[in-house]
């Protein structure tokens, strides 16, 4: 039972595919950075072993000094984990690769598939006045994936137009029914979206018609093309958005992040 003393809870949306180079993490931090530039408060949480989306966002190992195996394991408190970002009105949850051993350690914890759940709902999370967290999920459908589904409200599945895209997509599907069945029953999808989209190509445009016929309304309007500027970003440290605002793949995430909004909720600005 929610607590009316409470202000209204953050969406939480868990962005996941258990196929690796989809755009997984990349979506994660320029999605989060365009509903920062709508006016949202977005906390990014890094629950991916390798830590990219805390490197592409600047933040450096040295200065990761609790992260989210700390959240999970240890039940550091929320607000020593959270650092913010160059973003303005992003911030994040950084992750190392500490986290590669999570997996073995949650397995003899009773509570392992709900740490992330009561980790971001502790009182004190009201502090940061969240709009969005968006989880950017292992590419595996592991323990720490498990957890990001307990804990989200939505899954958000970018899908790379490519031959084979569809062929995973239904044992997500199976693992998100799952959880719904057994630990989280309002998980809902929030959408697919199309990554790496080349309007040129023949194959993208096949892609997308076949998740179209066969998804419907839960693809996104908006797809993500296959733009250099996208992928040279994270080396500089930088969502897209600011990296080259006026870029193709710029005006995509916003694009995106518009969409995503309101479909929820009415755009800030």
């Amino acid at each position: 039972m929610s607590d009316p003393t409470r202000p209204p809870a953050p969406k939480i949306i868990a962005v996941t595919n258990q196929k690796g180079g989809v755009g997984k993490t990349t979506t994660t931090i320029n999605l989060g950075a365009a509903l920062a530039e709508l006016g949202y408060k977005v906390l990014l949480v890094d629950l991916d072993p390798q830590g990219n989306a805390s490197t592409g966002l600047g933040i450096g190992p040295e200065h990761r000094k609790y992260t989210t195996y700390d959240l999970l394991l240890d039940e550091v408190p929320l607000s020593k984990v959270v650092l913010t970002t160059d973003v303005e009105r992003l911030l994040i949850a950084p992750a190392t690769t500490d986290l590669s051993s999570a997996d073995i350690e949650l397995v003899s914890n009773e509570k392992r598939s709900f740490l992330l759940h009561d980790a971001l709902r502790q009182i004190e999370i009201d502090a940061f006045k969240l709009d969005f967290i968006l989880i950017d999920c292992p590419p595996s459908l592991n323990l720490l994936t498990v957890n990001a589904m307990v804990a989200a409200d939505t899954v958000l599945v970018p899908l790379q137009s490519e031959f084979f895209a569809l062929e995973g997509l239904s044992q997500l599907m199976l693992s998100v029914r799952e959880v719904r069945q057994t630990a989280n029953p309002k998980l809902r999808i929030e959408g697919i979206v199309l990554t790496m989209y080349d309007k040129r190509n023949n194959l993208s445009r096949m892609v997308e018609q076949d998740a179209r016929d066969n998804l419907g309304d839960l693809v996104f309007n908006t797809v993500i093309p296959r733009n250099v500027r996208v992928s040279e970003a994270p080396s500089f440290a930088l969502p897209v958005l600011e990296y080259d605002t006026a870029s193709l793949g710029a005006k995509a995430y916003r694009e995106l992040a518009k969409e995503l909004a309101s479909r929820g909720a009415a755009v800030k600005k």
